[in-house]
């Protein structure tokens, strides 16, 4: 079986962004006359403006930040340059396009704010159109106006206010609180290699990797710790919270507290699902699989004990161990099961 690793790194680097862009203005037409030297009094030849450039934002899968945004702040197409004599049209401006990662949400400010989810690969969306060139004065040329002077200038492009946001796409999110194993669950079901030890908030950046099962490749997201209030903007919830939006399947890891009397596997669980309640964009409603990680730390009586008070409230909790790799095979299946039936589902 062959294994490819991702290892994204999120948190030292922009997810969010503001631009303006500006499309190019069109050039003006022309307004001048023919004067060759048999014909001083030459009718009008004045040739027409080019047209601006257009702004698109395109998605490059080689970008995996917003940094590029970070100082750079305006974006501008080349203007259409003027007309000229002998009915010579002025040359049209170079289209502008902005490379953005794919999976960039493009919000246009105008009077009710336009959204662009650039979600696939090579995607282009026009934002900003140039503006069209000016008309030479040949345009006005008739029987009783030879000479017409009259030309028109050229329309200035649009110009926007851009917010980009990048949400990590990824088939599987893992959530729970700080220190509850999820990147140390990661890095065994994908070979990713995401920074590890026995402290809170080791995590301070989302890691991807890739699971494979049979021909099925499935994207893992280790979304960091939450804490009570995230969903509120508490320490860095929101700006985690919403990398799990595209996600497809939640695992919800909950680890062991083998040193505290009280058990406290169900707070832990029931506040976790409140944040993500809370946040909404359908997070509640994700297809879940509830796993009970660190059994290898407490003894099978304990196990059994957590897993019936879950089952009393309704929820199926599968216990693993990533010491030992006690049921990490049967997630892997529930895995792909949870994601092919949530598949179905939508």
């Amino acid at each position: 079986m062959g294994w490819w690793t991702i290892d994204v790194k999120l948190w030292n680097m922009v997810d969010s962004a503001k631009i303006i862009i500006k499309a190019g203005d069109g050039g003006d037409g022309s307004a001048h006359f023919r004067r060759e030297k048999y014909q001083p009094k030459g009718g009008p030849d004045g040739g027409d403006g080019g047209d601006g450039g257009d702004v698109y934002i395109e998605t490059d899968k080689n970008l995996s930040t917003l940094s590029d945004f970070a100082h750079k702040k305006k974006y501008m197409a080349e203007k259409g340059q003027n007309g000229m004599g002998s009915l010579k049209s002025g040359k049209d401006g170079e289209d502008l396009v902005i490379k953005v990662p794919v999976g960039t949400v493009v919000s246009v400010h105008l009077q009710g704010a336009h959204v662009v989810d650039m979600d696939k690969e090579g995607m282009r969306e026009l934002v900003a159109s140039g503006g069209r060139g000016g008309l030479g004065n040949d345009h006005f040329k008739s029987a009783s106006n030879r000479t017409p002077r009259e030309f028109t200038e050229g329309v200035d492009g649009e110009e926007f206010e851009l917010s980009l946001e990048l949400k990590l796409l990824a088939d599987v999110g893992l959530v729970g609180l700080p220190n509850a194993g999820k990147s140390t669950l990661l890095s065994i079901l994908t070979k990713a290699r995401p920074k590890i030890a026995d402290y809170e908030f080791t995590t301070l950046e989302p890691n991807l990797g890739v699971m494979q099962v049979g021909k099925k490749s499935l994207v893992l997201a280790d979304i960091p710790g939450l804490i009570e209030g995230a969903s509120r903007g508490k320490g860095l919830g929101i700006q985690f919270l919403k990398h799990v939006e595209r996600t497809t399947v939640l695992v919800h890891v909950i680890g062991v507290q083998p040193l505290l009397e009280v058990e406290p596997q169900i707070e832990e669980y029931e506040m976790v699902r409140r944040e993500l309640e809370e946040f909404g964009n359908g997070l509640a409603e994700k297809k879940e699989i509830v796993v009970l990680n660190k059994i290898d730390l407490i003894d099978e009586k304990q196990v059994e004990k957590i897993v019936k008070e879950f089952a009393d409230k309704g929820v199926e909790v599968l216990p693993i161990s990533c010491g030992t790799m006690v049921g990490v095979e049967e997630l892997r299946a529930r895995l792909r099961q949870g994601f092919d039936e949530a598949r179905e589902e939508f």
